[in-house]
């Protein structure tokens, strides 16, 4: 059981008013951290799907996707910790494992509590914070796991109304 309730959250969670393609992250990340997430994604059972541009592929080493060209397509894997709920990761960089949920997918307590086992799942294996920004306001993260806790947390109020 989590610790935090739909009713606290679901103003973070509102579509119209965070964006529907919040920016999830893992700061002070490397190679080998991304490579702890692949393993974790293999071990866990949740269904996966690797790609480059449109090909399918197996999930490759963490260093063979992080050293591909500069010019390369940047590469997606996608994953679906429950139903109906994906998370897409990017490899954009070794210093930040960074992927997109859809706040559509997350409605209601059922799916936010898939959401937060989830972030707790790649906390707990990196022993690092999992963060949650709203989309196109990057570094003002609203949720997020939280290593010294061992949950997810409010990192930002909900505005009064």
């Amino acid at each position: 059981m989590f610790e935090l309730l739909w009713d606290d959250v679901a103003y973070f969670f509102d579509p119209d008013l965070m964006g529907s393609l919040p920016d999830v992250r893992v700061p002070d990340a490397s190679v080998e951290g991304w490579q702890a997430v692949l393993d974790l994604i293999g071990e866990s059972g949740w269904k996966c799907q690797y790609s480059e541009g449109d090909a399918v592929l197996p999930v490759p080493r963490a260093e063979a996707v992080l050293s591909r060209p500069a010019d390369a397509e940047c590469p997606e894997l996608r994953v679906w910790p429950a139903d109906e709920v994906l998370a897409i990761f990017r490899f954009h960089a070794a210093e930040e494992i960074d992927f997109d949920v859809d706040l559509r997918e997350l409605q209601g307590r059922e799916r936010f509590d898939v959401f937060c086992g989830f972030l707790r799942a790649i906390g707990r294996r990196l022993g690092k914070p999992v963060l949650m920004d709203p989309e196109g306001d990057y570094g003002h993260p609203v949720l997020g796991f939280d290593v010294g806790s061992d949950r997810v947390v409010l990192l930002a109020e909900p505005p009064v109304t």
